[in-house]
């Protein structure tokens, strides 16, 4: 396994054999929120784009690609600084709801959303490993990086990815889309965590890199759908 000083700023895993982390914990992202909720208050900084802008770019050309409606009911996972939630509302989008387990996180992205002057944008701290009764019946669930931090959790790690996909069962309406953008998990990785209630529909185009003569993605991006 790779040190974090080599992986890519805005990846939050160490590589294929990750272990426990602080990057896992809430205590790790309050912090980090803390943090860039002062800069911005100081000097108006979004913060870091997680996994790049090119990231939402691939989520939202699939979107349009696929004509989803929209008046369609989104869910952002772990939004952090929401502004995944504002290029989708840029683009139309009308009906989206992002939760972080972090409040600092959730009160930078209020912030973001209040100086872009949008309103069709709901915000709850909540956390996903603990969905509330009102959080169901989403056509479409985000995730970017959300499932990798809870992989690093030091904390029984395991039964939180189940728990996950438990959650995600519980959120995500039957035939929804879930769309997950990871860098610690591959594909055939990810199918077999999600192996229990959802099949895969397309794996989603992301940067190469070459390396002693092998070729290779650094993020994995696939759209599943929940089975009825």
């Amino acid at each position: 396994m790779s040190d974090a000083g080599e992986r890519p700023r805005d990846c939050p895993g160490l590589g294929p054999e990750f272990g426990p982390s602080a990057l896992g914990t809430k205590e790790h992202w309050d912090a980090a929120y803390e943090s860039e909720l002062q800069i911005f208050q100081e000097s108006g900084d979004a913060g870091e784009i997680w996994f790049g802008e090119e990231s939402m770019i691939r989520l939202i050309r699939w979107m349009e690609k696929q004509k989803i409606p929209l008046d369609s009911s989104v869910l952002d996972i772990g939004t952090g600084n929401g502004v995944l939630l504002v290029e989708l509302a840029k683009c139309g989008y009308t009906n989206l709801t992002g939760i972080d387990y972090s409040p600092s996180a959730i009160q930078l992205s209020q912030n973001i959303i209040e100086k872009e002057g949008l309103s069709n944008i709901k915000l709850q701290v909540k956390d996903f490993l603990i969905p509330a009764a009102e959080l169901s019946g989403f056509q479409i669930c985000i995730d970017k990086g959300t499932f990798d931090a809870i992989s690093l959790n030091p904390d029984n790690a395991a039964e939180k990815r189940k728990q996950y996909v438990k959650s995600l069962c519980t959120v995500l309406k039957m035939e929804g889309f879930f769309l997950i953008t990871s860098c610690n998990w591959t594909k055939e990785e990810l199918l077999n965590e999600f192996r229990e209630g959802f099949e895969i529909l397309e794996e989603l185009p992301t940067p190469k890199f070459c390396f002693g003569g092998r070729v290779g993605n650094s993020v994995t991006a696939l759209v599943f759908q929940r089975k009825k």
